[in-house]
């Protein structure tokens, strides 16, 4: 199983980071070992002094293919979850100064927070899914998929042009504008329209 994670997705967003606007999907991989287990509580590493959240949609692949034409991305996924890229944002600053790459910003045990449930695609309008996050019952993060630079079925034409998609796999769409950092005793609820779809305690 695969985590592939979109970047920059939502202008907003690569704009407080100071980011350029890519013309193609940014994408980068997490081991599955970033999976944060479903119910346990997210331990904040110990090299790392700025953790932040990005609270993003989830595409669940259910068909496995490569090279896939656009107009039949669709095909591939029939479900939507949610999720957190928890990412150490002073060693991603670090390697980007450095022209190194940043997996380990990224990938290390436990950055993939994922929902417990995922909602049938049928059941949504793709083109307007409100998501959102709470941290200490305070909305921080909200996004739409409208939003999006890349929508779900371009993403997924243009990852299967160099990686074999496989049943399982799952790609993290991007996040929205209002990242920012947690610390231990913090309680995070991410939301896709008004169903809670996880809650996690940073410790």
């Amino acid at each position: 199983m695969k985590i592939i994670c979109i970047g920059r997705n939502y202008i907003n967003h690569a704009k407080e980071l100071g980011n350029t606007i890519p013309s193609d999907p940014l994408f980068f991989l997490k081991p599955n070992t970033a999976i944060q287990p479903k119910g346990h509580p997210f331990f904040i590493p110990f090299f790392s002094n700025d953790i932040h959240y990005e609270v993003e949609l989830v595409i669940k692949i259910s068909k496995a293919g490569k090279h896939i034409e656009e107009r039949f991305a669709h095909n591939y996924y029939s479900q939507i979850g949610l999720g957190i890229d928890f990412t150490a944002r002073d060693i991603q600053q670090e390697c980007k100064e450095k022209g190194l790459p940043w997996e380990k910003a990224k990938g290390f045990d436990g950055s993939a927070q994922i929902s417990r449930t995922f909602i049938e695609k049928s059941s949504l309008d793709l083109d307007n899914i409100t998501f959102s996050l709470e941290k200490n019952s305070e909305q921080v993060q909200i996004g739409n998929s409208k939003d999006m630079c890349f929508n779900f079925d371009a993403i997924i034409a243009y990852i299967s042009k160099f990686y074999t998609l496989k049943i399982g796999d799952l790609i993290y769409t991007g996040t929205p504008e209002g990242v920012g950092p947690v610390k231990a005793g913090d309680k995070l609820k991410g939301f896709i329209g008004e169903q809670e779809m996880f809650k996690v305690l940073v410790k």
